[in-house]
C-alpha cells in the first residue's frame, strides 16, 4: 500500500449524485436555444472541458447567435436549484472523512463545476468548512486536462504527488493525474459506467464505493 499524506476528491459523481442532472441540464439549454435534437452524448462531451471551453463549445458546434458569458450564466442559472436544494452526497461520504480525520489526513476538493454551485452544495450538506481547499477552474483555467490543479491541490496539502490520493470518476480525470505521478482511484458513478474497464486500467485501484477508501489508506 502508498504511504498516503494527502486526499484529493473530484465532487460531481465522487463525493455528490449530480452527473445524471447535467445531462438533462444539457439538453434543456440547447432545447430552449431552438437545437430540435440535442446529441445524445452531449454531456459526455462536457465532461472533459471546463466551463469557459464547454460555454464556447455550444456557440461554435450549434451556431447559438449569443455570448460566452450569456451560456456561462444560462447553465449556472439552470442547474442552481438542484444544487441548492436537490443534489444529495453519495453513500459513505460523511463516514470516509470521519476516517481520514482520525488518520490526521488533510483532504481537498477539485472540480469542473461553477464555484458558487459547488460551494453551495457543500455548505447544505454540513462539510464544505471540513475540506481544506476547494479548487475550481477559476483557479486553474486550463481544468483537469493539465496536472495544476491536482499539483496546486497537493502543494496545499503538503505532500507530494506519490503521497496524494485523487479519488475520480471519470476517465480524463484519472489519466491526468496518474500521469503527474498521483496515485488515483477510480470510484463507480452510472454515468461514467461506461467507461469501467478503461478506468480500472488506467487507475492504481477502482472502488464501487467510497467506504472501499478504508482499503487503501
Amino acid at each position: 500500500m502508498p504511504l498516503i499524506k494527502g486526499v484529493i476528491f473530484d465532487l460531481d459523481g465522487t463525493l455528490i449524485d449530480s452527473m445524471t442532472i447535467w445531462s438533462r441540464i444539457d439538453r434543456e439549454f440547447l432545447l430552449e436555444n431552438g437545437i430540435a435534437d440535442p446529441p445524445a452524448d452531449i454531456s459526455d462531451r462536457m465532461r472533459k472541458m471546463t466551463v469557459d471551453e464547454s460555454s464556447q463549445y455550444f456557440i461554435d458546434e450549434f451556431g447559438l447567435n449569443c455570448t460566452k458569458e450569456y451560456v456561462i450564466k444560462r447553465i449556472e442559472e439552470l442547474v442552481r436549484r438542484e444544487y441548492m436544494d436537490r443534489i444529495q452526497l453519495k453513500p459513505y461520504v460523511c463516514e470516509i472523512l470521519n476516517y481520514l480525520e482520525e488518520k490526521n489526513i488533510p483532504f481537498g476538493v477539485a472540480t469542473a463545476t461553477y464555484k458558487v454551485l459547488a460551494e453551495a452544495v457543500l455548505k447544505r450538506c454540513g462539510i464544505l468548512e471540513r475540506f481544506r481547499f476547494l479548487l475550481t477552474d477559476m483557479e486553474y483555467p486550463k481544468g483537469k486536462n493539465f496536472p495544476d490543479i491536482f499539483l496546486g491541490g497537493a502543494e496545499r496539502l503538503g505532500c507530494s504527488p506519490a503521497e496524494t490520493l485523487v479519488i475520480e470518476d471519470s476517465l480524463h480525470c484519472i489519466e491526468t493525474a496518474s500521469g503527474a505521478g498521483f496515485v488515483t482511484v477510480g470510484v463507480y458513478d452510472e454515468v461514467s459506467a461506461p467507461e469501467m474497464n478503461e478506468i480500472k486500467a488506467a487507475a492504481d485501484y477502482y472502488i464501487m464505493s467510497l467506504n472501499e477508501i478504508k482499503d487503501i489508506i
